[in-house]
This record gives structure tokens, sequence and C-alpha cells, in this order.
């Protein structure tokens, strides 16, 4: 199946602004979003990566902060949102189909075995040293 890819083909799509537990709704509103702001022009900088990795992690430190901090499951959960809604917005920017990627590394990993670490259970590649 075809995806839209990029943030024009996205917008396109009819329907996508109420909340109804579907891929294309989410990724049609962030489109919207990188539209409205104009994110993929050279001057607003919005679609490189390097900048969006850094606010990537600044998001994550606010996810972090709001789960040791003992805050609100509320002020958890937007953090987690802004996560979410910047995952989609890089695959927008690299255009990239994240929901067949998605599928496919679930395919991947439900084969996998899990591991027991030091800080608990992990589901990787990864081989210790003997």
């Amino acid at each position: 199946m075809t995806r839209p890819m990029s943030v024009t083909d996205w917008i396109e799509i009819d329907g996508a602004n109420e909340p109804d537990g579907a891929w294309t709704t989410m990724m049609a509103r962030v489109a919207a979003f990188h539209h409205k702001h104009d994110f993929a022009s050279v001057e607003n900088n919005g679609h490189d990566m390097g900048y969006r990795v850094a606010l990537t992690v600044e998001e994550l430190g606010e996810f972090a902060a709001a789960i040791t901090k003992g805050k609100p499951k509320e002020e958890a959960a937007e953090e987690l949102a802004d996560l979410l809604i910047l995952i989609l917005g890089h695959s927008l920017a690299m255009n990239i189909d994240l929901e067949a990627e998605f599928h496919r590394k679930m395919d991947r990993i439900m084969e996998r075995k899990a591991r027991r670490g030091n800080l608990g259970i992990r589901v990787t590649e990864y081989q210790p040293e003997n």
C-alpha cells in the first residue's frame, strides 16, 4: 500500500481533524502543523534533523522530569504527546513511511527472546560477551 509521505500529501486527507484512533489522522494533523508553520522552509529550519533531535532530547528531558519529580500523570502524558508529535514530524521531515517501518520492526522484535539485564528485562539482538 502506498502511503502519503510529504507534508503536502498528508494535509490533503479530508476529515482528519478529529481523534479517531487512526494513524492517518495523527499524521495528517502533524502535517497540518508543519504546513501551518512552514517547517520545511530553509529559513525556519524545522526539517533540519540536527535541530529536531535536539528538540527531542529536550522533550525527553521534560518527560523524565515529570516522572522522576512525581508530577501529575497529566503532565507526563502531555510530554509523551510532545514526543509522539516530534517523532511523527521526524518521519515527515525525512519522507519516511513510519507506519510501515513500525510494523516491519515489530515483526522483527516479536521474534526475539527477552534477556534480563542489570536493570530489568530487555528484548534486544545484543549478545553479551561471555
